[in-house]
């Protein structure tokens, strides 16, 4: 099962009043329960042999942070609310819709994180000046993940 699948099912689990989930598809089995705070998977892979499957292993329900975090007396941290890719522009080879230095208001686009073929515009949640870009235009950004930093 795809990774970025599997994320996006885990916090969708962790998100919603959903406390089981198991899903069956050709190339395996997911099942992931929600209880105390973490999430458990179990991925049980489908083969001929009918090998052992791996026990759970626990899942924080945050993700870890990816890019490099920032110090908290830095300023305000724009988060990522999806799993997604992370795109500074609407297309390829136009501007940035920021840039580090550029002042800011609540509501102004930032980026665009695309999930399941879906563009979604974040817009700053707060009014002040782009200190920081702390991912990179294409990359795979998870839920929670750092950024941007405005002061």
């Amino acid at each position: 099962m795809d990774l970025r699948k599997l994320k996006t099912l885990i916090d969708l689990v962790s998100e919603s009043n959903v406390s089981e989930l198991e899903i069956t598809e050709a190339e395996g089995k997911v099942r992931i329960v929600k209880g105390g705070g973490t999430v458990m998977q179990q991925y049980v892979p489908v083969n001929q042999s009918m090998q052992m499957a791996p026990a759970p292993q626990p899942m924080a329900t945050e993700a870890a942070p990816v890019a490099a975090a920032a110090p908290a007396d830095v300023g305000h941290t724009v988060k990522s609310p999806m799993v997604g890719t992370f795109y500074r522009s609407a297309s390829p080879g136009s501007k940035s819709f920021v840039e580090i230095g550029d002042a800011v208001k609540q509501g102004d686009t930032l980026c665009i994180i695309e999930a399941m073929k879906i563009l979604n515009e974040i817009e700053s949640d707060k009014t002040g000046i782009v200190k920081q870009v702390l991912a990179d235009n294409g990359q795979a950004v998870e839920y929670g993940q750092a950024l941007f930093i405005i002061e």
